[in-house]
């Protein structure tokens, strides 16, 4: 066998730390298990940490595999602590490259759960806005329904109540048409039963319209309705009275408050508003009349000025008559002129609009 071979240096030049530490300064140590001959060769020699390991032919071959207690010098501890350092920082480097994958995995896990989580609430919030969506169509759905009924429950009325009121005016216009057959009927009857005599006058006075009383229509009219109507209890008032009116020249006015002259009828003093002029009767006065163009003013009753302006308003129509103002038959005329007689007759009986 071949003597071993003698190296001269580190075998671990170049990668050990503790060889890094001594190459440049900072650690000073020996083994203590090599003698005190390889003791005082350490450090004694400058190495290349550039170069490789080579043989050293001065000292014997190393031990392999065998731990060597280190006895440190100076300022080893701190280095070593530096180194624990280095050592902990890329031990934490290798950890970080390690944790690296997983990290990423449960990030992305977290990242799949948090959207699963944002899936499932955004669906229920969906579900649920569905459903209230459906709920409030349903409640419309059902609102609709019933205001269709009320609709059509309206409309059933309105025609029920349409075709009633056609079915009651209906009913009023044939009631109508029949009173109004009725009324013609009995107007009919009533113009039959008119005296011929008496519209026999009217149509010979209407041939030659006048005013003289000895025409058999007017003497009938003076005698039954004018005279009585304006026969009033002082006869020689009541005489220029009537004269007045067959005139035309009497003038009926309301009560002024100014004084007025009285007038002495039959040793009566009719001056105040309080007594009738014409009856004698104490009554309220609202007006007066005036004879022609005399300044004397007799006060008269509300009964009074009825009659009076009942007489006046035939003498009026008959007046138009015989001015041909009245372009009408004879029959109208005669109903008008009847319905005249038929205010005086009332008049003098007392029957009078309240505003007279």
């Amino acid at each position: 066998m071949d003597p071993p071979e003698e190296y001269t240096g580190c075998p671990a030049r170049g990668k050990c730390p503790v060889y890094l530490a001594m190459s440049s300064g900072t650690v000073l140590y020996a083994p203590s298990g090599l003698g005190p001959a390889l003791e005082g060769n350490l450090g004694e020699e400058p190495w290349d940490t550039d170069s490789q390991p080579h043989p050293d032919k001065s000292h014997p071959p190393p031990l392999e595999a065998v731990p060597v207690p280190w006895k440190s010098v100076g300022s080893c501890k701190s280095h070593r602590e530096s180194s624990g350092g280095l050592a902990d920082t890329s031990a934490g480097k290798e950890a970080q490259g390690e944790e690296g994958p997983a990290a990423t995995q449960l990030d992305v896990a977290r990242l799949r759960s948090s959207s699963m989580e944002i899936r499932e609430k955004g669906s229920e919030f969906l579900k649920e806005e569905l459903y209230k969506a459906q709920k409030e169509l349903k409640l419309k759905d059902e609102e609709c329904e019933r205001l269709s009924k009320v609709r059509e429950q309206l409309e059933r009325e309105l025609e029920e109540l349409t075709a009633s009121l056609f079915e009651e005016a209906h009913k009023m216009v044939r009631e109508a048409n029949m009173k109004q057959a009725a009324s013609e009927k009995q107007l009919k009857e009533a113009r039959g039963k008119v005296d011929a005599t008496l519209f026999a006058e009217f149509q010979a006075w209407r041939e030659s319209p006048t005013l003289d009383k000895t025409s058999p229509f007017l003497e009938r009219v003076y005698r039954e309705d004018v005279g009585p109507c304006l026969d009033f209890t002082m006869q020689e008032l009541s005489a220029l009275v009537r004269a007045a009116v067959e005139d035309n020249t009497l003038t009926i006015e309301p009560v002024a408050s100014q004084t007025l002259p009285t007038v002495k009828v039959a040793a009566v003093e009719y001056g105040n508003t309080n007594t009738c002029a014409l009856s004698g009767l104490a009554r309220a006065c609202r007006h007066r009349i005036r004879l022609g163009d005399s300044e004397s003013h007799y006060y008269i009753s509300p009964s009074s000025r009825a009659r009076i302006t009942a007489v006046c308003n035939f003498f009026t129509y008959i007046r138009y008559i015989q001015q041909g103002l009245v372009r009408q038959d004879a029959e109208p005329m005669f109903w008008e002129v009847t319905r005249l007689r038929k205010e005086m007759s009332l008049a003098k009986l007392g029957f009078f609009p309240q505003e007279a």
